[in-house]
């Protein structure tokens, strides 16, 4: 049973890390855009693993944990950023339906894929990301400007079903798709902050069904989202998301 040989040093010491982890997703979902489950989903596995959680429902359960953090942390940000009027609402209103459908598939998906599936689609997204970053410079290029249409969902969808499946808001993929199409990066910030609301909503009730009376889980969880972890991450994030957006 999760909990059963954590001693109170190793129980402090984790809730301490979480709490600290709460405080850099808070940060960061104001400065980026994103919603920090690039953050917190390494942070949550690692803190399951300690809690001896089996690891057949270790990472669904962190990416599910993780879309349940965001959700406030993300409208936050995403008001913040609207505040001060740098959010393109024509792409969110192009994305909402796509997104949102993307999330429902990624979030069945989760239902019965294997824990290499998730590890596979972080690692290869987030070192996309982080290589067109570290580059430096703009030949990471497709187009002057977004595409239109039928392009335009498909890109959506995909985000959708990528975020979905990572944890994460949909901020690096918003942000990497907008800046590959010439928008500026305070632009692609601002409007990834809300694209995170419609990413980890529906996410967080689709992985909470998807993992609805699997064995394994530990208590205090609803499905595949723990509402300890999510107790934990989310005050610190929300103190801490207008000190990011002051940032950018």
């Amino acid at each position: 049973m999760p909990f059963a040989s954590i001693s109170p040093a190793e129980l402090g010491f984790i809730v301490s890390g979480l709490l600290a982890a709460g405080a850099v997703t808070g940060v960061l979902a104001g400065l980026f855009g994103v919603g920090g489950g690039a953050i917190i989903v390494p942070i949550l596995y690692e803190t399951f693993r300690l809690l001896e959680v089996p690891e057949e429902v270790r990472m669904p359960l962190s990416v599910g944990t993780s879309l349940a953090i965001i959700v406030p942390t993300a409208i936050r940000s995403s008001r913040a950023h609207n505040a001060k009027g740098a959010t393109d609402r024509s792409i969110l209103d192009a994305w909402k339906v796509p997104v949102v459908l993307g999330v429902v598939l990624g979030s069945v998906i989760a239902g019965f894929a294997d824990p290499w599936v998730f590890k596979l689609v972080l690692v290869l997204v987030s070192g996309a990301n982080a290589t067109k970053l570290l580059s430096g410079n703009d030949a990471w290029r497709f187009a002057s400007d977004l595409p239109r249409g039928s392009a335009m969902r498909a890109y959506g969808f995909a985000i959708g079903v990528l975020s979905s499946l990572m944890g994460i808001g949909g901020g690096a993929l918003c942000s990497m798709v907008m800046t590959l199409h010439g928008r500026p990066i305070h632009q692609a910030v601002a409007t990834s902050a809300g694209l995170g609301v419609l990413i980890a909503v529906p996410g967080a009730i689709g992985y909470a069904i998807a993992g609805w009376g699997r064995p394994g889980l530990p208590p205090l969880s609803i499905g595949f989202v723990s509402l300890l972890g999510a107790a934990l991450l989310v005050p610190t994030s929300l103190l801490t998301t207008r000190f990011g957006v002051n940032l950018a």
